[in-house]
């Protein structure tokens, strides 16, 4: 069963800073910003005390969460806290509809609480919220959307004119995920079983592979605690992305531009 790595979203305090920096240095531009209801739909992102906004990569989104109210009013605020600061919070995972109830029968054979989701189904999307503590490493969501053989196909948390949105002129798409652990092999083994996944062990950190790019488990090597700590992005002229991130003030060492407390690896 094939996992399509959709979405990658990110939280942290400094809302119009982040989205100040991914638009500058990546090139990015805001699809999506939460409302707080949706036409038609359930509220969004509010609900949960968070406010965001969700930026196109090529076919797939990167969003910023930053709660509504400073603290531990929210789980965006508990996380934050919990992570020693602002950093990466979730994997979005888009799997096709058949695929999707047989992912929601194996995680609910296994005991695993599921969080949000699940229960309320869309014509054209549903998703699965894993329990962390059931999955640790981040927040882990599974969704099908219609139109779901299509590479640009709809993605039910952004609108439908997103494409308007997309610029790949700087980067092109999310080519990878890092899950920093104390426990690398352990942690990598339980999030292939519980995503039905292959262990992929040849490489130098454990490894498991979905339709975008490698989900790697590595220690820690910032003196952070267990998370979401990086993404691999594909960059068309790595050497500017670089040197645009250092005149913007980014953090960066090597190949990596640190923004809202997540590495983005930059790869050619």
């Amino acid at each position: 069963m094939d996992l399509r790595l959709r979405q990658v979203a990110m939280v942290g305090d400094e809302y119009d800073v982040t989205e100040q920096a991914l638009r500058q240095v990546f090139g990015l531009d805001v699809a999506y910003r939460d409302p707080g209801t949706r036409p038609g739909r359930e509220a969004g992102v509010s609900i949960f005390g968070l406010k965001n906004f969700v930026m196109p990569i090529g076919n797939q989104f990167l969003e910023l969460v930053t709660p509504l109210k400073p603290g531990p009013e929210s789980a965006g605020g508990r996380y934050i806290a919990r992570r020693q600061g602002a950093g990466g919070y979730m994997l979005l995972f888009q799997v096709t509809r058949s695929d999707y109830e047989l992912h929601r029968e194996h995680l609910e054979n296994q005991g695993v609480r599921l969080v949000a989701g699940g229960e309320i189904s869309e014509s054209d999307s549903d998703a699965l919220h894993i329990h962390p503590k059931d999955l640790p490493g981040c927040l882990v969501e599974l969704r099908w959307c219609e139109n779901e053989d299509v590479a640009d196909g709809d993605w039910w948390p952004v609108e439908r004119d997103w494409k308007d949105h997309r610029n790949t002129e700087i980067i092109e798409a999310i080519v990878g995920a890092e899950i920093q652990t104390p426990e690398p092999g352990r942690l990598a083994a339980q999030w292939a079983d519980r995503l039905q996944q292959t262990l992929d062990q040849n490489h130098d950190n454990p490894t498991i592979l979905t339709a975008d790019g490698p989900i790697r488990f590595v220690v820690p090597s910032d003196g952070r605690p267990e998370g979401l700590g990086g993404i691999d992005v594909k960059a068309s002229d790595p050497v500017s992305l670089l040197r645009s991130a250092e005149e913007f003030g980014l953090r960066c060492e090597g190949h990596t531009i640190e923004v809202c407390g997540l590495r983005f690896n930059v790869v050619s």
